[in-house]
């Protein structure tokens, strides 16, 4: 049986990423602290850009650069 992904936290906000070459990765993870402040979602880009070097260089591959970010809409879970 396949592993569910961990939830997010409450203090964690989801984020959708376009690349330049049209792929996207939905979901990303973003402490929600860093979002405290005056400057919107930019601190999000920042912190998934981060990530995306610490991806690059523990792979060795290229990464394609960010384009766009989105907050991920809020899904309803199934009540069991």
């Amino acid at each position: 049986m396949a592993r569910r992904k961990p939830a997010a936290s409450p203090s964690t906000v989801l984020f959708d990423v376009i690349y330049e070459d049209g792929s996207i990765s939905s979901n990303r993870k973003v402490p929600g602290a860093d979002l405290d402040g005056l400057d919107g979602d930019e601190p999000a880009r920042t912190y998934l850009e981060e990530q995306e070097q610490l991806i690059e260089q523990r792979s060795g591959q290229a990464r394609p650069k960010i384009k766009s970010i989105s907050r991920s809409k809020v899904r309803q879970q199934k009540k069991v």
